[in-house]
């Protein structure tokens, strides 16, 4: 009797797969490190591609906090799922939010409704909202002025948050992770977004870091391969 193959299993087998089509202990330049996961074994999903970045910062030091957002050139390739926290619920449907209203909305919420990608809500609305914050924070999910996500322009937020605008923040390891485009994009749009995420991260350097090493190390994978580190070359400047 056959038994079904684990996911480790699976894993393994990819990974042993990748190893013969790179040596996964060299860095690669970003246009090499793309064209590599090109030749990694695939699924039968579209994996999403990804960047895991290290950080030289102290978590612990709150003013060294990194987060920020960015626009993808090329979107994310994903159905971006928004909620909009206002009292004109009208308008926030009409403008493309999948669900918008405050205080039926946040009802859901507090009986554990979570089905949404991004959270956004109207300065006023946020005096309310407020109060999710120990459901919505651990989740990434709370609304936050320095995304963009606290804005009386919603339909502009909610636009540029569909387009493919991505969030970066930092966790309690220094690490930030995050997608960058599908597997199924051409090399030039997920080298350009991955650029543009890159500078981004750059930009948002604490003014209190001082010295090299802000950017430690970066790895590039789609959602099953193994990672391919960078040269330091592609994030040096910053």
């Amino acid at each position: 009797m056959h038994r079904k193959e684990s996911l480790m299993e699976k894993h393994s087998k990819r990974y042993v797969s990748a190893a013969k089509v790179a040596d996964l202990t060299a860095e690669y330049t970003l246009a090499e490190a793309l064209d590599l996961i090109a030749k990694f074994p695939a699924t039968k999903f579209d994996e999403t591609v990804e960047l895991s970045i290290r950080l030289g910062v102290d978590p612990k030091a709150g003013e060294q906090m990194v987060r920020g957002t960015t626009p993808l050139p090329h979107g994310s390739g994903k159905k971006v799922n928004v909620v909009v926290f206002t009292e004109d619920a009208e308008a926030a449907i009409a403008a493309g939010a999948e669900t918008a209203g405050l205080e039926d909305v946040m009802a859901k919420v507090s009986d554990g409704w979570l089905d949404f990608d991004v959270a956004i809500a109207t300065t006023e609305a946020m005096k309310k909202v407020r109060t999710l914050a120990r459901i919505l924070g651990p989740k990434g999910l709370m609304p936050n002025p320095k995304s963009g996500t606290v804005t009386d322009d919603v339909a502009t937020a909610i636009k540029a948050v569909k387009a493919g605008r991505v969030e970066f923040k930092m966790d309690k390891s220094a690490n930030i992770g995050l997608g960058v485009g599908k597997r199924s994009f051409g090399s030039e749009q997920i080298l350009e977004n991955t650029k543009a995420v890159i500078e981004a991260i750059g930009k948002a350097r604490p003014a209190t870091f001082k010295g090299h090493g802000y950017i430690k190390s970066i790895y590039i994978s789609s959602s099953m391969s193994p990672g391919v580190r960078l040269a330091s070359s592609e994030f040096s400047n910053y």
